[in-house]
């Protein structure tokens, strides 16, 4: 998910693997940042071009629109989140310990893409309703089943409250997690691992 990197520094892009330059990494990084600061709607092409220090015309080398950029941030960003999802529940531990990593890994994916996931929280709502980007609902929803199950699982071994309804808890947990990338910095004083872990112990501790 390295589209959404903090760009720092620089705004050239970074080496490709082999040495080469990615153009189309930069753009992207540059047009995720800039959805994500200023909103998509309000991006112009010439603005993306101007961050990134080339021609308005350039860009059109490497993507056909200004859509086709947000689609690929999108993309990228879901599909690695429930790749990452899947394959922590399928390491099959324990449910409190499956809940734990789920957390850790949405937390570490703000760190590393912290521009995706506040443009997939600002846009979702509205471009879920377009049909080029149904899949924004269909990932979400496979999204869901997976820490509903986990949910289901804690409370059918034990673990977790029974009295609680699964599916606003994951609501809350969702919201209280992803909102975090509205004030998380990274390289700041709090790493991703300590948020998790303060996020974590309030969730099974609780204030009092």
């Amino acid at each position: 998910m390295a589209v959404a990197r903090s760009r720092k520094g620089s705004p050239k892009g970074e080496p490709a693997k082999g040495g080469g330059f990615d153009r189309r990494g930069q753009l992207l990084a540059v047009a995720a940042e800039l959805f994500a600061t200023q909103g998509y709607s309000k991006t112009t092409v010439r603005d993306i071009a101007d961050a990134a220090g080339i021609l308005a015309g350039s860009i059109y080398h490497h993507f056909d629109s200004k859509e086709a950029m947000l689609d690929e941030i999108l993309r990228e960003l879901l599909s690695g989140l429930h790749e990452r999802f899947a394959a922590i529940e399928g390491r099959d531990d324990d449910p409190r310990a499956t809940l734990s990593e789920l957390v850790r890994a949405s937390f570490a994916a703000i760190d590393e893409a912290p521009h995706a996931v506040a443009v997939y929280q600002n846009e979702s709502g509205n471009l879920a309703r377009e049909e080029a980007f149904a899949y924004i609902g269909a990932y979400s929803a496979r999204i869901e089943k997976i820490w509903l199950r986990v949910l289901t699982a804690g409370q059918a071994s034990g673990v977790f409250r029974p009295d609680l309804d699964v599916k606003p808890t994951y609501l809350f947990i969702r919201d209280a997690v992803w909102s975090t990338v509205r004030w998380y910095r990274p390289g700041g004083r709090l790493r991703s691992e300590a948020v998790a872990d303060h996020y974590l112990g309030l969730l099974y501790g609780g204030l009092l």
